[in-house]
């Protein structure tokens, strides 16, 4: 029987000093030298699936909930839930075993297809106004929420997940083809602030620190 292995559509040039088998991906848990932040990590590795049906209420099960505003988010159980318009979610396992995709025809493996990363620390709005004119800091709204639009000239999903002057975080999606540009662009942007690469294991232990307690905006 062959076995596939599944690759990141970046490479950070940080040497791993922590590494795990999953699901035929080698995930970076920790590199050498992260420093005290911001960091990029790559969450590539974490599945993510897409919904599209004129009738989503029907999918308030399974273990996630769908906002019913779109433009929402809602984080609970390491699963984030993305409203995007009135027809289609987006569903991002952060943490945690993933049960099966249902077998279902509006659910779409979005995994392999699409790049995705995490943006967390001091700082991070400071860079993201270098690439887009978006404002992901929107007092008027509340975290987590979701900005459907251009980043660094490339169509993304973006959510502020965590908006605070200790340490924010912001989780980025597009596909998988404008991965090493974005990253590029990126680090590009956050080396005035210390901007590195880290482990997965950076972007898990903060949100074991905050996962109580998360809803729907």
């Amino acid at each position: 029987m062959t076995t596939f292995r599944r690759l990141s559509p970046i490479h950070f040039t940080g040497q791993p000093v922590r590494t795990d088998i999953r699901d035929n991906w080698t995930v970076v848990l920790e590199y050498g030298n992260e420093g005290d932040g911001p960091w990029l990590v790559d969450l590539s590795h974490r599945p993510r699936w897409d919904i599209q049906s004129r009738h989503l209420d029907r999918f308030q099960s399974g273990g996630f909930i769908i906002p019913h505003t779109v433009n929402t988010s809602r984080l609970e159980n390491g699963i984030l839930v993305n409203r995007m318009n009135g027809t289609q979610a987006a569903v991002w396992h952060l943490a945690g075993e993933t049960p099966p995709m249902p077998d279902d025809p509006a659910f779409t493996e979005m995994t392999d297809a699409t790049l995705f990363l995490a943006l967390l620390g001091k700082e991070i709005f400071s860079i993201t106004e270098k690439l887009s004119s978006l404002d992901f800091q929107a007092p008027e709204r509340t975290p987590p929420f979701l900005f459907q639009g251009p980043f660094s000239h490339v169509p993304c999903q973006m959510v502020t997940l965590h908006r605070e002057p200790s340490g924010s975080v912001m989780l980025f999606t597009c596909s998988r083809g404008y991965g090493r540009d974005m990253v590029h662009a990126l680090l590009d942007a956050g080396a005035e602030w210390g901007l590195k690469p880290a482990g997965e294991k950076r972007f898990t232990d903060w949100l074991d620190s905050i996962s109580a307690g998360q809803t729907d905006r």
